[in-house]
């Protein structure tokens, strides 16, 4: 079997920690109780297993464990949240702000809700990917029942300014919403402080299982209250009925445990590599770092090479690198990423842009080898290229009017 290639997609998925994984295990076979079966050991073991793991999710990012509700996924965090708002408040209002870079499961569900009456604002960025607070105030109504801002973007990893997001949420009445799937278990998110009111975040990101997640809704100061989305049988506080997942919500306990633990370290040793890889490519000219290099996640790193035909780039290279020219979660569209569209690049430039991602067990050696494949890839591309030529030969290509 040929080897893997070097894997810096952390963004898409994390591999599950073997101390996650072992965790996990005996709650398939020796406690494989159902946690809504309280009337026996079994049921009452998966329970406990349960309510522990909420606790230690709860701990990583200073919530309540009652706050903690679990899902099967980020996804459907997501939908519980938009919905169970839009539902609950109606006779408030129907008015939705949200980011024109927020993730696909974010958009699409404002566009099912603008379909169910929903009056759905979607703000423009600034270049570097960051939205301006007075912007957003300026968007706030009488009716507005909701703001939507992604605490970290999964493409570009940049941080939003979530605190003062939320003071302006707070001051105006209006609940405040962030999918912070790429944040939690990375960089420090802490509920009370950023101000938060819901939240959907997922195991798979770090390091924890695929097919369950979790959404944070706020108990106190104000009491978030919400219309559930699935009905049968009243689970999760009435908000999410469905057998729970208890190996998976297990290992998303061990998880944030381990997250919790190690994320400092893990920061700092990342941040080193992802800048080391980034001041590699930088070395060659007609490369760019999209986003704000100041306030963006420690690992990840979001990369044009410019004239370059796009649908070559990963060719080059994919079975060397294991990278990603967007989200994940779209990657079967051929669009090029609504994100870097709505910061200004081109459509030819974000086709021929890639997402790095480094992770807990990324070594510097696979840094080393994946610049030297990205770079070689680029090389070849840019000598067959007859925009590269173009370029050399002193054309502007963005002011060039191409024919058709």
């Amino acid at each position: 079997m040929a080897e893997k290639p070097v894997y810096l997609d952390h963004n898409a998925t994390t591999p599950v920690d073997p101390r996650v994984l072992e965790f996990m295990l005996p709650y398939f076979t020796e406690h494989f109780g159902n946690a809504s079966s309280r009337s026996h050991p079994y049921g009452l073991e998966a329970a406990h297993a349960v309510e522990f793991a909420r606790e230690q999710i709860a701990s990583l990012i200073g919530a309540e464990a009652k706050e903690i509700i679990f899902t099967s996924g980020a996804t459907e965090s997501v939908n519980l949240a938009m919905k169970g708002v839009f539902e609950t408040y109606a006779s408030k209002g129907n008015h939705i702000i949200l980011l024109e870079t927020e993730h696909k499961a974010v958009m699409d569900t404002a566009a099912t809700l603008e379909k169910n009456g929903a009056a759905v604002t979607i703000l423009k960025p600034e270049s570097n990917g960051m939205i301006q607070p007075d912007l957003l105030e300026a968007a706030i109504r009488p009716d507005t029942i909701l703001i939507a801002a992604m605490y970290a973007n999964n493409e570009t990893g940049v941080i939003q300014p979530v605190q003062a997001i939320s003071a302006i949420a707070r001051k105006n009445g209006v609940l405040f919403f962030t999918d912070a799937t790429q944040a939690v278990g990375k960089i420090p998110v802490q509920v009370e402080h950023d101000g938060i009111d819901l939240m959907a975040f997922s195991a798979h990101k770090m390091y924890g299982p695929k097919g369950v997640g979790a959404l944070y809704v706020r108990r106190k100061q104000p009491r978030v209250k919400l219309t559930a989305q699935l009905d049968g049988g009243g689970h999760e506080r009435g908000l999410r009925s469905g057998t729970l997942n208890v190996p998976g919500i297990v290992g998303f306990g061990k998880a944030a445990e381990i997250c919790k633990q190690e994320m400092a370290a893990d920061t700092k040793r990342l941040a080193k590599l992802r800048d080391k890889l980034e001041h590699a490519f930088l070395q060659m000219e007609e490369v760019q770092v999209n986003g704000d290099t100041n306030h963006r996640l420690p690992h990840v790193t979001n990369i044009t090479f410019r004239y370059i035909e796009g649908d070559g780039l990963m060719l080059g290279f994919n079975q060397k690198v294991a990278v990603s020219s967007g989200s994940a979660c779209s990657s079967a569209l051929t669009e090029p990423s609504h994100v870097l569209i709505a910061m200004g690049l081109t459509a030819d430039q974000a086709k021929s842009t890639l997402r790095f991602s480094l992770g807990r067990y990324t070594k510097e050696q696979e840094i080393d080898f994946a610049i030297k494949a990205i770079s070689d890839t680029v090389m070849k591309l840019r000598e067959i290229s007859p925009l590269w030529e173009m370029y050399k030969e002193g054309m502007d290509l963005d002011q060039f009017n191409w024919p058709g």
